[in-house]
């Protein structure tokens, strides 16, 4: 499956027209015409057809994150940037769990 056929499944899906597809590319900060994301919409023989990059597509479900949930408040925090909570996470362990320190056998 193309990146074009997933646009499609979810502009059906979610009964979006191409002025709220538009506007969700804009809140995500691309711009798109409506002449570019009708092309994404053709059939692939058409000679007008565009193929949908990777980053037409994520822009788009970030875009429709931003407008079904809002804009984030902060940045998420990684782990591996926090030192307490990476303590955190190397203590939450399968109780039993021990790391092997026998070196591989070798063959």
């Amino acid at each position: 499956m193309v990146n074009n056929d997933i646009l499609k499944k979810l502009r059906i899906a979610l009964k979006l027209k191409d002025t709220d597809i538009l506007e969700i590319l804009k809140l995500a900060g691309m711009e798109l015409s409506a002449t570019e994301l009708g092309a994404l919409f053709r059939a692939p023989d058409h000679r007008n057809y565009k193929e949908c990059g990777d980053q037409v597509l994520r822009r788009f479900l970030d875009g429709l994150i931003i407008k079904m949930r809002g804009p984030r408040d902060h940045a998420p925090v990684r782990t591996w940037e926090n030192p307490e909570l990476r303590k955190q996470a190397e203590v939450k362990k399968a109780p039993g769990f021990k790391y092997k320190t026998s070196k591989p056998k070798k063959f």
